[in-house]
């Protein structure tokens, strides 16, 4: 796919976007939002130019940094805290700090994070702090038995916490089929992925420890099925799971969400445990300009909203995207109406 998108008019899509980017300073994406005493808070990447040219390793993602935002409303005014965390300032790793998320226990605030370890292996780190918006410390080491990429952070009803995670291709989540990271064909992003007709591969979760630094268990399998109770296979590209899970809780079911990636889709499926299984329940948006699709959902003042990224800002770079949100809508049976980002545009212009 190409890097740039010459055959689109960008002012007629952004006259067609249902949303505005959050933020213009700087460049964005993959927003983790969540609600902490009466403010909406926003853990996003800081995509940067690195000079890298466009791979589907995502070589081209050299984020180094992370700043935190806060909005008293969703429509008001977005505040910069500044970096929160720096590449720098981990020990333990090398380079491109990808998407977060955080989450709040007890007063103190963790910031999960993926970045490549000194042996370009993609681990998940932890970082503390006093203040929802830092500055974070990182621990000195990653998290064991850490892996892949995306963290996403759930609080159950019951004041558990699970992590959600795992990206394929540059993510690197297909290397870890055996329970080993398999350095074979490291420049390929497609060596190691099950066949078409093999069950496709899942995001990861496990419940953390009471110190919230730690696996209490070893990370399992969040399966997917289909509408006949059988695990979606790798095949089916516009249904399967590809990174970037996110997790919440409506009605007392659990829906997982994520992106499929090179298919350009925000899907969900929903279960009865943090564990899943889950069966595939539909699109939640629609292909974005860009190529990423990364989100998270977050319920405010009892309304919900999606937060998502697209690349309008840079008019089509597929690495330097902008942060958005707009509100999130459930049919009675608990269906998520899906979204058209730029309704009246043709979407396959996108892809």
């Amino acid at each position: 796919m190409a890097d740039e998108f010459d055959h689109i008019d960008f002012e007629e899509l952004n006259t067609k976007a249902i949303s505005q980017p959050l933020v213009t300073h700087i460049y964005t994406a993959d927003p983790s939002a969540h609600y902490f005493n009466g403010k909406i808070y926003i853990y996003p990447s800081h995509d940067i130019d690195g000079g890298e040219a466009f791979d589907d390793l995502g070589s081209h993602f050299k984020m180094r940094d992370y700043h935190v935002f806060s909005m008293d409303s969703v429509d008001g005014d977005v505040t910069d805290h500044g970096v929160a965390l720096d590449v720098d300032n981990v020990k333990w790793a090398a380079k491109q700090m990808w998407a977060p998320d955080a989450h709040e226990k007890d007063g103190k605030y963790y910031l999960y994070f993926p970045a490549k370890d000194h042996e370009g292996i993609f681990r998940i780190g932890v970082a503390v702090s006093d203040h929802p918006t830092g500055p974070f410390v990182a621990q000195p080491e990653a998290i064991k038995e850490s892996f892949s990429i995306d963290p996403a952070v759930f609080k159950d009803d019951d004041g558990s916490y699970y992590l959600y995670f795992g990206g394929l291709w540059g993510g690197q989540l297909q290397r870890w089929r055996n329970g080993f990271y398999n350095s074979e064909q490291a420049e390929s992003p497609t060596a190691h992925l099950p066949e078409d007709h093999e069950p496709a591969l899942t995001a990861m979760v496990a419940k953390l420890k009471e110190d919230m630094l730690e696996f209490d268990e070893t990370p399992v399998n969040a399966l997917i099925l289909d509408e006949n109770g059988e695990p979606l296979l790798a095949g089916d590209n516009e249904r399967r799971f590809f990174e970037g899970a996110w997790m919440h809780k409506y009605k007392g079911k659990y829906y997982l969400s994520y992106s499929t990636g090179d298919t350009h889709f925000l899907c969900y499926a929903t279960g009865d445990s943090p564990y899943g299984p889950f069966t595939y329940r539909g699109q939640i948006l629609g292909p974005v300009v860009g190529w990423t699709t990364h989100h998270s959902i977050c319920e405010i003042k009892n309304k919900w909203y999606l937060f998502y990224h697209d690349s309008i800002l840079s008019e089509g770079k597929t690495h330097l995207r902008c942060i958005k949100v707009t509100e999130l809508e459930y049919e009675e049976d608990g269906t998520i109406r899906m979204i058209d980002p730029y309704p009246g545009f043709d979407s396959d212009k996108l892809i």
